[in-house]
């Protein structure tokens, strides 16, 4: 049997958690899915599934080969777009995954734009806080926030947001206004999870840099929720500008500490690390990378 199409059943099968499962999607028999992993396990000499008449798990063994038939199959899914039309235009389904607040008011406006002059292209696009797997999750571009460190994916940076430190003017009158960064330990400071490192405010002063250990009464994977609880009077939030800048402006939310420095947030861009890049990704990340830095609250 042909070696790629028994590793393609035997990933298909590992994710469905049952041959059935993977017979369906892959439109063949469950006996011809079956056929398929005993030939693997046949020429590998060892099994690769634990099989009851309840439950289908991967074998210690299974597990491993799984990961490398992944990677093999991507090469070679890479290799055949290298010659075909995919590398000619954009086409086909575009998956991108971003964090809510840019996702909606950044990417999601790009992705509108791009769509107009590109008719063969689809995209699936997921807002969530935390990172995802790109490849298990099948993820062509995702964009992160902050410092990176996985260092096996491929980053390129879009542009930068400046940081800033505010709270609402109601707040201020109650509790008083900030004057150092060590006054912060003694007010409420409304976490986001995203921007690392969570509960630790950093500022560059003449005397150099200064970090504050912070606490509040909301913390937040995403930023939304803590923008809207400061503009409620809950507290103050270091949040990316892009974020915060329309608060600002209608005088919803004030900045405070200005004669401090905050490194600006960094955005990315991040894919695997792949050889060839099929049109559409490519395309996507040079227009985004023009389209980025002219945004409301972005930098290059």
């Amino acid at each position: 049997m042909d070696k790629l199409t028994s590793m393609n059943v035997f990933v298909r099968v590992a994710k469905a958690g049952s041959f059935a499962g993977a017979a369906r999607d892959l439109g063949i028999s469950r006996a011809m899915a079956t056929k398929h992993i005993m030939s693997l396990e046949s020429s590998l000499d060892t099994r690769l599934f634990n099989r009851t008449t309840r439950s289908l798990s991967l074998t210690e063994v299974g597990a491993s080969y799984l990961e490398q038939c992944q990677q093999v199959l991507l090469d070679v899914e890479e290799m055949e777009a290298a010659v075909t039309h995919l590398q000619a235009e954009p086409r086909g389904i575009l998956k991108i995954s971003a964090p809510p607040v840019v996702g909606a008011t950044h990417i999601a406006p790009a992705l509108a734009e791009f769509l107009k002059d590109n008719d063969d292209l689809s995209v699936e696009m997921i807002l969530k806080g935390s990172h995802v797997d790109l490849i298990d999750e099948g993820v062509d571009i995702a964009i992160f926030l902050g410092k990176l460190q996985d260092t096996s994916l491929v980053a390129r940076r879009l542009a930068r947001s400046p940081l800033v430190v505010c709270g609402a003017p109601e707040y201020f009158d109650r509790y008083g206004i900030p004057e150092e960064p060590e006054d912060l330990v003694d007010h409420s400071c409304l976490v986001n999870w995203a921007i690392p490192p969570r509960d630790r405010w950093k500022f560059r002063g003449i005397l150099g840099d200064r970090e504050v250990k912070v606490s509040g009464r909301m913390q937040a994977n995403v930023a939304e929720p803590i923008r809207m609880a400061a503009d409620n009077g809950l507290g103050m939030v270091m949040l990316p500008e892009y974020i915060v800048g329309k608060d600002i402006e209608k005088g919803k939310l004030r900045i405070v500490l200005e004669q401090y420095s905050i490194s600006p947030l960094e955005i990315h861009a991040v894919y695997p690390h792949r050889k060839y890049l099929s049109a559409k990704v490519r395309d996507f990340l040079d227009f985004l990378q023009e389209w980025m830095p002219n945004r409301v609250g972005m930098h290059k």
